[in-house]
């Protein structure tokens, strides 16, 4: 019997961290749109640092959940993270990713702003972790 199922302890090729790092970046992206606090910090080291634009930088689980319960949607919206490139060496990992970040209101889906996020990532229990994520925006 075959399986894609891969113990998360198994050492990764290059390619399978790029992945796994891209895919840490996606399930943020949709825990942010859904709301999903709990599992938007849970993809933090335990020292991890969220810092965003005109904020003070928060460290650690009980920072980061405090902020992001104040960044829950109130309407539609959706992160779109374009062009990440991925360097990664043993169980540190660095990405560089441009953001649009689209809203929806009474005239249907818009542009609010375009970013870019840069992340470092650790590589925790088989499992890539943002160490810290910062985020600027475009022309700021």
């Amino acid at each position: 019997m075959t399986t894609n199922t891969r113990l998360e302890s198994d050492a990764q090729t290059h390619e399978e961290a790029v992945e796994s790092v891209r895919d840490a970046i996606g399930a943020y992206c949709h825990a942010l749109d859904d709301g999903r606090v709990d599992d938007l910090v849970a993809l933090f080291t335990a020292d991890g640092v969220s810092a965003l634009p005109g904020m003070e930088p928060v460290e650690g689980h009980d920072a980061l959940r405090q902020l992001y319960r104040g960044l829950t949607p109130q309407a539609p919206q959706r992160h779109l993270v374009v062009n990440t490139v991925v360097t990664e060496q043993g169980d540190r990992a660095t990405a560089l990713s441009d953001l649009v970040f689209l809203a929806r209101g009474e005239s249907g889906w818009a542009v609010s702003l375009v970013g870019r996020y840069e992340d470092v990532l650790r590589r925790e229990n088989g499992r890539w972790r943002f160490a810290r994520r910062s985020l600027s925006f475009a022309g700021a």
